[in-house]
């Protein structure tokens, strides 16, 4: 692939406070960055600052560390002073600057895709920007009011890959019945297709859905979502997917133990394609016990890639050199796997 040809891959710092300065600096190894053409985005004092002490700590595995002299820089200048590990406003205004002109440039076809790091939404609201995350932010600059967030992890164990989507994210649990309707289950199933098809290049997918209601719902004696329409709603879909295997509604505490054997290799599994849960720490509490250091967070419906580790700002340990930037290589990796594949 000539220089040309390459792809074009963003990624923003995140909270410039939190670890996400560190683990795209650790992240970007040579063979990482021999696969695209990178930009960070965000300050480049503050990588600078944090270059320094990687370099300087005496905890320092020996590993290679992105030398930001060394790297293309979008360089977006702080407006205020931020202390590392302690989030503020001025974190908050900065991160969302960062993906603000991220998206722009994207939107603009100087990227192909984004690698997000992660912010602090108290930050961002801090802030003045009141956004349940960087997902909907995404959406709102693409013009896009169908999309989904989707967790994707491949197996350290058995190379096999998770891909599992969310029908209702960052709202109380006490909403989620309410918020669940046929037309949103409609929409995130018809999302989940189409990205299998786009981006994982499966046709004729075999799809699991989750219950609302513990033993999903026991025939009504456990919760009435079940029976009052969700099943109706998934017969419908069948007839509307002849091409997809629905499985469903299965109950949400054994849908994830294929799965499981699917990720450790503990024996026989029949593992689907894509998983979609209804609420989010019922899809998460699983991802997370799986693949707690791989998965990546990824923005299906944009009409770019989005990708992004799977962890928080972690300011607790901020600038003491002990994040891991697994999680922050593996989305770059999806990045671009995924910009590859639309791109044929």
């Amino acid at each position: 692939m000539s220089h040309k040809d390459r792809l074009r891959l963003a990624i923003t710092l995140g909270d410039p406070a939190g670890i996400g300065p560190e683990v795209v600096l650790k992240a970007l190894a040579p063979d990482i960055l021999a696969l695209a053409d990178i930009t960070v985005v965000g300050s480049k004092r503050l990588l600078q600052q944090h270059h320094g002490y990687l370099q300087d700590s005496a905890l320092l595995e020996k590993r290679s560390i992105a030398d930001p002299s060394n790297l293309q820089i979008l360089d977006i200048a702080l407006d205020s002073q931020i202390t590392i590990g302690q989030p503020s406003s001025a974190s908050g205004a900065a991160s969302f600057r960062y993906l603000q002109r991220s998206i722009e440039r994207t939107l603009a076809q100087d990227f192909d895709g984004i690698v997000t790091g992660p912010i602090s939404k108290s930050a961002w609201n801090a802030a003045g920007h009141d956004y349940p995350g960087q997902t909907e932010l995404l959406a709102e600059m693409s013009g896009c009011p169908e999309f989904g967030m989707m967790f994707v992890g491949r197996s350290p164990h058995t190379k096999w890959q998770l891909r599992a989507l969310l029908a209702t994210t960052h709202i109380p649990l006490v909403t989620v019945s309410a918020q669940l309707t046929p037309e949103l289950m409609s929409s995130k199933l018809q999302l989940l297709v189409r990205c299998l098809a786009q981006d994982f290049a499966i046709d004729k997918p075999h799809i699991c859905i989750a219950g609302l209601n513990p033993h999903s719902g026991e025939g009504g004696q456990l919760g009435r979502e079940e029976v009052d329409w969700l099943q109706n709603w998934l017969q419908q879909e069948q007839t509307r997917y002849p091409q997809v295997k629905l499985t469903g509604l299965l109950p949400p505490d054994t849908m994830w133990v294929a799965p499981g054997q699917a990720w450790f290799g503990t024996g026989h599994s029949k593992a689907a394609d894509g998983y979609l849960a209804l609420y989010h720490d019922q899809g998460l509490i699983p991802v997370k016990l799986m693949a707690f250091d791989r998965a990546v967070n990824t923005t299906i419906g944009l009409p770019f890639v989005r990708t992004s580790p799977d962890h928080g700002t972690a300011f607790d340990i901020a600038g003491k050199n002990r994040a891991d930037a697994t999680s922050m290589r593996e989305a770059i990796l999806l990045a671009v796997e995924l910009i590859k594949k639309r791109n044929g």
